[in-house]
């Protein structure tokens, strides 16, 4: 804690907060709600750590799209205070997340150095099976020289490929960040998450694969439940069945999850017909993306 700050109160030992806290850790109760869940974090631990831990245990009850204070208890007052600046855990203490009223508009405003693209098991297996996958493979190949002439970083997974085979041959991956195999359905590994953490200041993400109900729904809602923006693009992303596609799409929007095409993707991005990419990007969206069955079954 920097010597400006007031020294963390200490609580009364009750309930056994700090019990098995290992070395170099300090005892905190996390409460949410009408929760309260005892754990610890490293002797010195900000707002930062102290949020990524409320995540980590409340995380699948947190709307995203809603603004939160972190509160500390302070036995001077006998109540609540909100966390002071520049706070660092030094004693065993007691903190709470409360979300505001207010809530947050998702705008979708897409900027190259902060956005990411998924591409999610675009594997040869799942031709014959995927609606339109000719046409979805033709759209994500546009996206992804989209991305490499605007400098955007591409993470890829694969399903299972040792039963279910590579990524397409048309899906060009030369300069992606990342290609990895997967079990999870989720793209959201531990191994994309420390890819993410490499990146600086990333905060939107723009998804597209198969299977829209299953790896696509579930990665859109594990990336929405750490605070990322995400963005769907419609004509990238398909199922087997056109009905798990749609509820899967109309589920996702009214989430606040961003539901796009690829034109609106690339040319958001771009902002500018004088940005020094936006010929190139242009000339890869002169001919529009296929008008297939995905188009009335949004």
């Amino acid at each position: 804690m920097a010597a400006a700050e007031a020294a963390v109160p200490a609580l009364p030992n009750s309930g056994g907060v700090g019990a098995g806290a290992p070395s170099g850790t300090v005892p905190v109760l996390f409460c949410f709600s009408v929760f309260a869940r005892p754990s610890s974090v490293p002797h010195g631990a900000g707002y930062e750590l102290l949020i990524q831990k409320f995540l980590s245990l409340y995380g699948d009850q947190l709307d995203m799209h809603r603004k939160f204070v972190v509160q500390l208890f302070a036995e001077e007052w006998g109540q609540y205070v909100d966390l002071p600046k520049g706070f660092a855990v030094s004693e065993r203490c007691k903190v709470r997340l409360v979300p505001l009223q207010i809530q947050l508009t998702t705008l979708g405003n897409l900027i190259p150095s902060s956005t990411v693209f998924f591409c999610c098991d675009m594997q040869e297996r799942f031709r014959p099976a995927i609606k339109y996958f000719g046409d979805i493979i033709s759209v994500g190949q546009r996206l992804l020289q989209g991305a490499r002439i605007l400098g955007i970083p591409v993470i890829v997974t694969e399903q299972y490929p040792k039963g279910l085979g590579s990524t397409v041959q048309e899906i060009d991956l030369t300069g992606v960040k990342l290609v990895l195999p997967k079990t999870k359905f989720s793209m959201v590994l531990p191994e994309v998450e420390a890819a993410l953490a490499e990146i600086p200041g990333v905060r939107s993400v723009v998804l597209f694969g198969v299977e829209t109900h299953v790896c696509i729904q579930q990665t859109a809602l594990e990336l929405v439940g750490r605070g990322v923006e995400v963005h769907i693009v419609a004509d990238a992303t398909s199922s087997r069945s056109m009905m798990d596609r749609m509820f899967a799409l109309e589920r996702l929007a009214r989430t606040g999850i961003i539901v796009t095409t690829s034109e609106a993707v690339l040319l958001q991005l771009v902002a500018d017909k004088d940005h020094p990419k936006f010929k190139e990007i242009q000339n890869l969206i002169k001919a529009s993306a296929p008008e297939s069955g995905l188009l009335s079954k949004v």
